[in-house]
C-alpha cells in the first residue's frame, strides 16, 4: 500500500479528518517562517486528543536546520514518532537525534542517489527545488530527474506540487513507497479542505489498484 502522509496540520479538526479519510502519517511543521508552523504545545495538544481516540497512525515532526537539543525536545514533549528534516542536516546531526529521521531532499538536474546513502535514513521524501523556500510552495517538479536505475532505498516518498489532480501521474512515473501533500489539499494556508483531503487520498487509492 502506497504510504500517503498529510502534512501541514495545525488543528486537530484536520488532523482527525486525514486520520479518518485514510491517511498513514500525520505531519506537524515546526519551522517558524512556515505558513503551516504550529506551535509544539498546540501538536503536543493535538496528538495527545488523537491518542486518547486510539489513532493509531505515526506522527511526524517538521524541522530545518534547527538545533539538535530543541528537535530532541520537540519530539519528546509532543510524541512523534519521526523526525523529518528538511534543511542542510548532515548525517551525523541526522544519527544524533536519537529518532528515526525521513531525510527530505529537493531534486535538480545532476541529482545522484548517492547523496542521500550517508544517512541510514528511516525514509527520503524527494521535493521540488524552489530558491529559498524549503517546502510547500505548491510546485512540482520533473519526476523525471530521477535516475531511473540503482534506487537503493526501499522508503521513497515524492512531494511537491502534489495535488488530487496529479498524485496518479507522480505514482505512475516515479513509483513511489509515499506521497506527502500539503498545500495541494488546502482551502488556504494551515487549514485543509476537507473534500480535497479526502479526494486525494482516493486517487492513491485507485492508482495503487490498477
Amino acid at each position: 500500500m502506497i504510504a500517503v502522509k498529510i502534512c501541514g496540520l495545525t488543528n486537530l479538526q484536520d488532523a482527525r479528518w486525514a486520520w479518518q479519510s485514510g491517511a498513514n502519517l500525520l505531519g506537524f511543521v515546526f519551522v517558524p517562517s512556515s505558513p503551516r508552523y504550529v506551535p509544539p504545545a498546540e501538536a503536543a495538544r493535538i496528538i495527545r486528543a488523537l491518542n486518547a481516540e486510539d489513532c493509531p497512525l505515526r506522527f511526524v515532526g517538521v524541522f530545518a536546520d534547527a538545533p539538535r537539543e530543541m528537535v530532541q525536545r520537540v519530539m519528546r514533549e509532543c510524541a512523534l514518532h519521526l523526525a523529518q528534516l528538511h534543511g542542510h542536516e548532515l548525517p551525523s546531526y541526522a544519527r544524533a537525534i536519537g529518532s528515526e529521521v525521513i531525510v527530505a531532499r529537493r531534486v535538480r538536474e545532476g541529482f545522484s542517489w548517492a547523496e542521500l546513502a550517508p544517512y541510514a535514513a528511516w525514509a527520503y521524501l524527494l521535493d521540488s527545488s524552489t530558491p529559498g523556500q524549503l517546502g510547500g510552495t505548491g510546485q512540482s517538479w520533473r519526476w523525471d530527474l530521477l535516475p531511473k536505475d540503482g534506487r537503493p532505498f526501499p522508503r521513497i516518498m515524492v512531494a511537491g506540487g502534489l495535488r488530487p489532480e496529479n498524485v496518479q501521474e507522480a505514482i505512475r512515473q516515479v513509483r513511489p513507497w509515499g506521497v506527502d501533500v500539503s498545500s495541494g489539499v488546502e482551502a488556504c494556508p494551515g487549514q485543509k479542505d476537507p473534500s480535497r483531503v479526502r479526494r486525494f487520498i482516493e486517487m492513491v487509492r485507485e492508482e495503487e489498484q490498477r
